[in-house]
């Protein structure tokens, strides 16, 4: 009787194991199909993405002249005009002296690093010139690359946009058209949606949305912060290319823990290769002290910026989206990665048991002549 029972259990677990095992095929193979039709919508899919952290950017500004009256047409079409009138602005003063000064940057980099190979290949390491090689041509390589990427990044607004003018008319269309009906998308999403989705689905949209907002509106805070304080630490030791470290530190603060390491260490390299081994120390000690500086005091001022991601998370998201799309993978990694925590946050607790109700607290000391609760020991009056 044993043998034939343990051989039933046996096959059903492997039953089990297979179903499992599909399944999980089945939901990668869905995921692949998925990922490979958004990269056939990319040009439609990447103008609307540019509009919703525009929207996230702008809305604040909205929702306040909306709550003073103004109407939504009027409030978003003003919104929109600052907004265009700000990144003209932001073209002529930043973006074109970053242009100009780009070449030197990556020159710089590559120089900071062979001096760093120079170092390695002395006294004290003594490490061979076969030991080191690889590893920093391939660095020369990669951060080259990504100093390139980040300042057509930092010249296109947010990445491919630049691609073409009609890319960034689509986008502003859609940010004035966000900021005019935004409030009347949920409430038109619920009527559409049949049974229980028609409240699931506004709830995450909704929460999709605050943790977007916050990212992007915390992340552009600290990051012009950081931007500040360290490019008037660098003017003051006298490191040249100031405005363009300074714009690589705000780009740079969109990509949380590896962003920040980047900018420090590509001015780090700077400093030293234009002011010497010194000035590369009090440069490092400068960005160590507005880390800290925005750790210990900005953090909590925005409490906002938390999205609930372990450090680890994020690094692997970070690696995966740089490897998958490059510098614009690395800006979106994390806030995709959070919207992702914030469905499978609300499954989770539609999933979830309810918790038990409370057990009544139990009254002390003898009720007698059936008196209501509350009045122990006295009966109840007669009427």
């Amino acid at each position: 009787m044993a043998a034939p029972l343990n051989a039933e259990k046996t096959r059903a677990a492997l039953r089990t194991s297979a179903r499992v095992s599909l399944e999980t095929l089945l939901v990668v193979l869905m995921t692949a199909v998925a990922l490979w039709i958004l990269g056939q919508m990319w040009s439609v899919i990447w103008p609307l993405v540019i509009a919703l952290l525009l929207t996230t950017l702008t809305w604040p500004v909205t929702r306040f002249l909306r709550r003073r009256g103004w109407h939504p047409t009027l409030a978003a079409s003003v919104v929109t005009l600052l907004f265009l009138l700000v990144a003209a602005g932001i073209v002529v003063l930043i973006v074109v002296p970053v242009a100009s000064q780009s070449g030197e940057l990556v020159t710089g980099v590559g120089d900071g690093i062979q001096r760093l190979r120079d170092w390695a290949s002395g006294p004290p390491l003594n490490f061979g010139d076969s030991q080191v090689s690889n590893v920093f041509n391939t660095a020369v390589t990669r951060i080259q690359s990504s100093v390139g990427s980040i300042v057509t990044a930092t010249l296109s607004g947010v990445g491919t946009v630049v691609n073409g003018l009609v890319t960034t008319v689509l986008a502003l269309f859609l940010m004035f058209f966000f900021l005019k009906d935004g409030p009347r998308f949920l409430p038109w999403l619920t009527r559409q949606l049949p049974g229980r989705l028609a409240r699931d689905v506004p709830a995450v949209a909704t929460r999709g949305w605050d943790t977007l907002g916050s990212f992007v509106l915390s992340q552009a805070f600290v990051g012009l912060l950081d931007a500040v304080f360290i490019g008037i630490g660098l003017w003051i030791v006298g490191v040249p290319l100031v405005l363009p470290l300074a714009v690589l530190t705000f780009v740079a603060a969109f990509v949380p823990i590896i962003g920040a390491l980047f900018a420090g260490f590509v001015a780090v390299l700077i400093a030293l290769v234009s002011n010497g081994l010194t000035d590369a120390l009090i440069v490092l000690a400068i960005i160590v002290a507005v880390q800290q500086l925005e750790g210990n005091v900005f953090q909590p001022m925005v409490q906002s910026r938390g999205l609930g991601l372990h450090a680890a998370v994020i690094l692997l998201a970070v690696t995966l989206g740089g490897s998958l799309a490059g510098i614009v993978g690395s800006l979106l990694a994390v806030p995709i990665t959070a919207l992702i925590a914030v469905v499978w946050n609300y499954l989770r607790e539609q999933l979830s048991d309810p918790l038990p109700a409370p057990p009544e607290p139990e009254t002390s000391g003898p009720d007698t002549g059936g008196g209501r609760p509350g009045r122990r020991g006295r009966p109840e009056r007669r009427r």
